[in-house]
């Protein structure tokens, strides 16, 4: 097994790098402190082809691995982590439409999706649908050639500044008459995927939550009051809105462990640097013995966190049967261990760390999500250990 980046692999890193060190994190600490959503920049990402890096060749994208997606957002999240978290958003978005979407829907959204002319959100969360996803109670009936949709989503990164929703939703046939009382399937099974314009009649926006972290992107609640859609713009088959939700989580999952991942190492960075400068007692912090154990188990978790990353990310790509508990290892463990970095790295610049001046307590704020959103690392440890309690399965 080979754990050393290839010739490619390199060059997508130090673009990325390149393109953090320019255009993100020069800006980051104002985009976080006027909550500013820089779609100008977004676009300048989807020109370098950052917002459809596993999207099919055929409809525009690079067509990347999971595994170089990752050393990808890595590097961009050293520049802003939440501007490349929505970043891995738009790029699920994008995915999903061009994965499953009819041959018209994915000849009119894609092209504006990877340019980053247009932006995505995915509506997924509902107010009494968190962690348990397959009980959400938006509805999509389905009237002749248009779908009505009717129900709220919350927690929606981008919601009220993007233009293209994925709404997860329980469908229903009701062509058999408009008057008909239309009955929807309880469970995963009955989950259908829908493209939905950010701008369509019904369709209302909630405040902009006012948050600990993330404040480089809104994020806002929404309400759908018969929304109308055409029915070509359903993903896939009724039904299967469930699959491709999971799906996407899976690679959700390694992309929000990669930015705690890009965060973390980070904040290691500066804090390397600041013990090196930062003189006490007559001598750098660098010289107390301590603070070198401190840096040490940092430096050791991090390592390991990101080779569980990237190696779920592979198992990913290789569509490998435990794919799903190995992306929730990951994801458990490089979040948890990208806010114990983040933190340590605050702790080792003292107050300094504290004031807004350092970036250290922006890092902090931002990682913090992560170990709540695409599903909790509570919900991780579920998923790994109910595989793990299968008879028969052989995880390790």
């Amino acid at each position: 097994m080979d754990f050393e980046l290839n010739e490619d692999q390199r060059a997508f890193a130090e673009t990325a790098r390149q393109f953090a060190l320019e255009r993100l994190s020069p800006m980051a600490a104002e985009w976080d402190e006027k909550h500013i959503f820089p779609k100008d920049v977004l676009k300048e990402a989807g020109e370098l082809g950052f917002l459809s890096l596993y999207t099919p060749e055929e409809q525009g994208g690079l067509a990347l691995s999971r595994l170089d997606s990752s050393i990808i957002f890595e590097q961009l999240a050293m520049g802003c982590t939440s501007t490349t978290a929505f970043m891995t958003i738009h790029n699920m978005v994008t995915w999903m439409i061009a994965s499953f979407a009819t041959d018209e829907a994915k000849a009119e959204y894609c092209p504006q999706l990877i340019t980053g002319d247009w932006l995505g959100s995915y509506c997924l969360t509902e107010p009494n649908a968190g962690s348990d996803a397959a009980a959400l109670t938006t509805s999509a009936k389905k009237v002749k050639d248009q779908y009505i949709l009717n129900g709220a989503k919350t927690f929606i990164s981008g919601a009220g500044e993007t233009d293209v929703l994925v709404v997860m939703a329980r469908a229903v046939n009701n062509d058999q008459g408009s008057n008909k009382k239309a009955e929807y399937k309880s469970g995963a099974k009955g989950i259908s995927a829908f493209i939905v314009p950010a701008d369509a009649a019904g369709i209302t926006y909630g405040r902009k939550e006012p948050k600990m972290g993330w404040n480089s992107q809104p994020t806002r609640s929404i309400t759908f009051d018969n929304v109308a859609i055409p029915a070509r713009n359903l993903l896939g088959q009724e039904g299967e809105g469930f699959t491709f939700a999971m799906k996407g989580l899976d690679g959700g999952r390694i992309n929000i462990a990669t930015c705690s991942v890009g965060t973390a190492q980070q904040a290691l960075n500066q804090a390397t640097q600041y013990m090196n400068e930062r003189k006490q007692f007559g001598k750098s912090l660098a010289q107390f013995q301590g603070l070198q154990f401190k840096l040490a188990d940092m430096a050791t978790e991090l390592v390991a966190a990101r080779q569980l990353v990237r190696y779920a990310a592979s198992k990913l790509d290789r569509q490998d049967p435990e794919a799903t508990a190995y992306c929730a290892m990951a994801k458990r463990f490089a979040t948890d261990t990208g806010f114990t970095v983040c933190d340590q790295a605050l702790q080792l610049y003292g107050g300094y760390g504290y004031i807004k001046e350092y970036p250290l307590e922006r890092y902090f704020r931002d990682v913090r999500v992560h170990q709540i959103l695409e599903g909790t690392n509570e919900i991780m440890r579920l998923i790994i250990a109910r595989r793990l309690l299968v008879e028969g399965t052989e995880i390790l």
